[in-house]
């Protein structure tokens, strides 16, 4: 692959909140800019070109790729709006909806939520492979959103009452958004039922780690929840492990519910704090070259783990989720997991807008494909629609005993702490 690690992306398509390194031209081409406004047709053959050397799929879903070129550089383009439109049709023959070009505004977004800050409601969005319905893979906590009580897998049926059926993710974020303190309102589906939420637009900062030490019956337990896997994940990650080792933490849960993942980098950079050794993810080009990534000896801790997972975790959560249930350093316990094993590059282009191409797909250090399976997590602790709502309206809640799938994992955690003290006192000569 023709990209550096840092570059690549994982997680919803909707790159609404997820931070996330940019390869390839930035914002500063003003001589290039001023080219490409002048020869649109340029800009496809580069959108073109980039696909035809790095999608993952060499048979570009089956569509003869050469021929696509001909027949789009055979238009003529008398503006941008046009070559963008053409663009998007162009993309959608690859059937791939985390393929997507962005235009300067929406690759402007993007690249401010890299900064860890947005302006929203504070959702990730994925769009459906099969239905192509707009679906939330998680609410970001202490949100408009969350606070309201969307959940994951809800689909949103309208957007200030303007249907959703055939738009994509670009044009949802881009109605979603807007000036902190106006408000929008959103059409949901979640099940049979049909729900309507007014939110307020706000500024939302983004901390993808919280932690605290609780006191239980097993000892000191080191709590990390972590919302997302941006920029400044893996730094907040090592502080929080550090801080509750000097606490003398007897073991650890961490959350990755409702995470929808983020950069790649960051997933092994984590794992990397619990693993001292083994792979922690295979990624796969469309040559079928394998590149692996392991464990360094570089563990924080050896204390026993348990992940907390469902299905609003996905890409690089699903990443660290498996490295540590295939190396056996920690038990899962929650619901099965999204099922996002694919890979995308963000670049930027010539006229300042951006695409993001899927490049490759992930393995467990089992050999895993998770895409459109997901991880059954070791112990299934399935919520409640009732359980769900409580803890949706009172996020003080979860990561307590309130919390079914939390207070199962302490079970869970229990176990491991036993076992560990079992195998340290047989190591003693």
């Amino acid at each position: 692959m023709d990209i550096t690690k840092r570059g690549l992306v994982l997680g919803s398509t909707a790159f609404a909140v997820a931070a996330m390194t940019v390869t390839g031209a930035g914002m500063h081409l003003s001589k290039g800019q001023a080219f490409f406004q002048e020869s649109p047709k340029e800009l496809v053959d580069e959108v073109w070109q980039l696909i035809n050397r790095t999608y993952v799929d060499a048979t570009f879903n089956q569509v003869d790729w050469q021929s696509v070129r001909q027949e789009y550089l055979g238009r003529n383009y008398t503006s941008r709006e046009e070559a963008y439109t053409a663009i998007r049709e162009m993309l959608e023959l690859l059937g791939d909806p985390y393929t997507r070009f962005m235009n300067p505004a929406e690759f402007r977004d993007m690249q401010v939520d890299t900064s860890g800050e947005l302006t929203g409601v504070g959702i990730q969005l994925s769009q459906d492979e099969e239905t192509k319905e707009l679906v939330v893979v998680a609410p970001i906590e202490d949100t408009p959103a969350s606070q309201a009580g969307i959940l994951a897998r809800d689909v949103i049926t309208k957007i200030n009452d303007q249907t959703t059926e055939g738009m994509d993710v670009n044009q949802a974020v881009s109605l979603i958004r807007g000036p902190v303190g106006t408000e929008v309102t959103l059409t949901i589906r979640r099940g049979d039922q049909e729900l309507e939420f007014k939110l307020q637009r706000a500024r939302i900062e983004l901390h993808p780690v919280r932690y605290s030490l609780q006191d239980s019956s097993l000892g000191k337990v080191g709590y990390i929840r972590l919302n997302q896997f941006s920029a400044n994940a893996s730094e907040e990650m090592k502080e929080a492990i550090q801080d509750l080792e000097q606490q003398q933490a007897t073991g650890y849960v961490l959350d990755l519910r409702s995470n929808p993942g983020g950069l790649l980098y960051a997933s092994i950079d984590i794992a990397r704090m619990w693993l001292n050794e083994g792979v922690i993810v295979s990624t796969v080009d469309r040559q079928g070259i394998a590149e692996q990534e392991r464990a360094n000896g570089s563990a924080l801790t050896d204390k026993p783990l348990v992940v907390l997972v469902d299905g609003g975790s996905a890409s690089a959560s699903e990443i660290l989720s498996g490295a540590l249930q295939d190396n056996g350093r920690a038990v899962l316990v929650g619901t099965q997991t999204f099922g996002k094993g694919l890979v995308q590059s963000v670049r930027g282009l010539g006229d300042g807008s951006g695409l993001a191409v899927t490049v490759a797909k992930y393995l467990t250090p089992s050999g895993r494909d998770i895409n459109k399976q997901g991880i059954e997590p070791n112990v299934l602790v399935e919520l409640t629609d009732e359980q769900r709502e409580t803890l949706s309206q009172n996020r003080d809640q979860i990561g307590t005993l309130a919390d079914p799938q939390y207070a199962r994992a302490l079970e869970a955690l229990r176990q491991e702490i036993a076992a560990h003290r079992q195998r340290r006192a047989e190591s003693l000569p």
